[in-house]
């Protein structure tokens, strides 16, 4: 897989992720980039440059480049990856569109709302194995072209938890929760950033890993996010377990949620301990649209559309939302997001019609008239103006 690629999701995940509010939620950078991609090689300028410095590579090669990723994605045992394009029937299509996007995933757009739902919805639902059931879009009949990305995985713990119920008596977790804990002989699966951040790698058994980051309580949210991200970068960086038990002395927090206490175990181990959780989430991608490279593309101008190697219409992305959930549990980890975006033909492009303009700026008459009988109930003459009783 191309480095240069990886390094441009993590950094727009990075970036993502240190806008979120404060409380549970999910994102997912990998399934939103492709779709900015596309789009970057579609896009005129200046929406292209702005699209460009969002995903981080050349926009002349940006699509190619999506393409290439969801496929390799796909080819994981743990994980599944597509691309979805849908085009309205009537939308007509610039003769470069096929040389900017992939028409070999198109479908059509029928402009009846509750047919095109029905269809996306489907879609989702079968590349998510049926974890998100809706495409994140609102459906209406100015829909003119769709693009989507959905991930799902699935993996399964190399070395399983146990789960109880654990019940804590105060602080913000005060309560029951079902608890995981497991013991493990890979003492490198801890590794410690900085002496500030540390960071959990928990073994699938197929070729997903899930990582977790923890930091004292003070730490801002947006920092702990950063700094696991930058772990997912760097997995050989920080110190690893086998140093810090070297080091350590019994009853010694080493660091963040790790503390050195003794086993009776013939060789040293780690445990580790965490209530399970699953989160969803939506979100609003426009809501950061300059986050995400969607400030002109966004926007729709009189007169002034942003896709001209698309289509000839004028068209501007009108709704960009992702859906996303993870599931953390004794056997495995799970997750699915749908991300889509919707474009729309600007209000000046839509097909003009002739309209006749009537104003009544002097005397007139007026009647009012049985349909069935064609009777004049009363009939009438204004010669001013009068005001309502």
């Amino acid at each position: 897989m191309d480095a240069n690629v990886v390094t441009a999701v993590n950094n727009l995940t990075s970036r993502w992720a240190r806008t979120l509010a404060p409380g549970n939620t999910v994102i997912s950078g990998l399934g939103l980039w492709p779709l900015l991609a596309l789009l970057a090689t579609a896009a005129d300028e200046p929406g292209r440059g702005e699209l460009a410095e969002a995903v981080g590579v050349d926009p002349s090669t940006a699509a190619a480049q999506a393409v290439e990723l969801v496929g390799a994605l796909d080819e994981a045992a743990d994980l599944h990856a597509a691309l979805g394009l849908w085009v309205h029937q009537q939308l007509k299509l610039s003769e470069s569109f096929g040389a900017v996007l992939p028409t070999e995933l198109t479908g059509v757009l029928t402009g009846d709302p509750s047919v095109d739902k029905a269809n996306l919805d489907a879609w989702a639902a079968e590349h998510t194995d049926g974890l998100i059931r809706e495409m994140p879009l609102e459906f209406t009949p100015d829909l003119a072209l769709v693009l989507a990305s959905a991930l799902s995985l699935h993996t399964t713990w190399a070395r399983p938890f146990r789960e109880q119920i654990k019940r804590i008596g105060d602080g913000d977790w005060a309560g029951s929760w079902h608890w995981l804990d497991r013991t493990d002989n890979d003492l490198d699966a801890v590794r410690v950033h900085d002496g500030r951040l540390t960071v959990i790698t928990v073994a699938g058994d197929a070729d997903v890993d899930v990582l977790l980051g923890v930091a004292s309580p003070e730490t801002p949210q947006p920092d702990v996010l950063a700094g696991l991200l930058a772990a997912v970068a760097d997995p050989a960086g920080g110190r690893p377990g086998s140093t810090l038990i070297a080091e350590g002395e019994h009853g010694q927090e080493l660091a963040p949620a790790v503390t050195l206490s003794r086993t009776t175990s013939a060789t040293p181990d780690v445990t580790l301990a965490l209530p399970s959780f699953s989160v969803s989430a939506d979100h609003d991608l426009l809501a950061l649209r300059s986050l995400f490279g969607l400030d002109t593309v966004g926007s729709t101008p009189e007169a002034q559309g942003h896709f001209s190697a698309i289509s000839p219409d004028q068209l501007a992305v009108g709704q960009a939302n992702q859906s996303v959930l993870a599931r953390f549990h004794a056997t495995g980890f799970e997750a699915a997001a749908i991300t889509a975006i919707g474009m729309t033909r600007t209000a000046a492009l839509r097909p003009a019609s002739p309209r006749l303009a009537v104003a009544l700026t002097h005397p007139f008459a007026f009647a009012a008239v049985h349909r069935p009988t064609g009777l004049p109930v009363v009939t009438g003459w204004i010669q001013t103006p009068t005001e309502p009783e």
